[in-house]
C-alpha cells in the first residue's frame, strides 16, 4: 500500500517517512458493502481498521453506540486489548478500510513506535468513552 494513503489517515499524519512506511508495508484494503458487518460482537478480533471512506455505526447488542466516519480507527480494542470484539461493525454506506492484523499492530512497537503509541491512545479514549457510558446506563 502506498504511504500517502496512510499518511491521510489522521492517527497517522505527520509520523516520519520510515513510520508511515513500515504502517504500509503490513497495511491492506478491504471493502464492505453498505448494511454489511466489518466485525461482529463476540467475535475474536484479527485486525483493526482505518475508516478511509465511508460510514459505519458501532453497536452493541441492539444499542448504536456511536457512528464513524473517515479517518476514525475502529476495531482497536479487540487486537490491543479484550481479544474479543466489545461491539458490531456495521456499514452504513460502502466503506474503503484500511486494515492492520493484530500480528502486524505487535510488530509496529519495534518497527513504527510513534504509530504504534497512537493507536494505543486511541484504545484508551474508546475506553474512557465505553467506561463513561457505563456509568451513565
Amino acid at each position: 500500500m502506498d504511504a500517502s494513503r496512510i499518511a491521510a489517515i489522521p492517527i497517522f499524519a505527520g509520523l516520519p517517512e520510515p513510520e508511515l512506511a513500515a504502517v504500509a508495508s503490513v497495511a491492506f484494503e478491504v471493502e464492505v458493502p453498505s448494511g454489511e458487518a466489518v466485525a461482529n460482537e463476540g467475535d475474536f478480533g484479527h485486525a483493526l481498521f482505518a475508516i478511509e471512506s465511508g460510514t459505519a455505526d458501532i453497536v452493541m447488542g441492539d444499542t448504536t453506540l456511536r457512528s464513524v466516519g473517515m479517518g476514525d480507527v475502529v476495531g482497536e480494542i479487540a487486537v490491543l486489548g479484550s481479544g474479543r470484539r466489545t461491539a458490531s461493525i456495521m456499514a452504513t454506506s460502502p466503506l474503503r478500510l484500511i486494515a492492520l492484523f493484530k500480528r502486524d499492530v505487535w510488530a509496529l512497537d519495534n518497527k513504527a513506535p510513534l504509530a504504534a503509541q497512537r493507536l494505543r491512545a486511541a484504545l484508551d479514549e474508546h475506553r474512557a468513552m465505553d467506561e463513561h457510558r457505563s456509568a451513565d446506563t
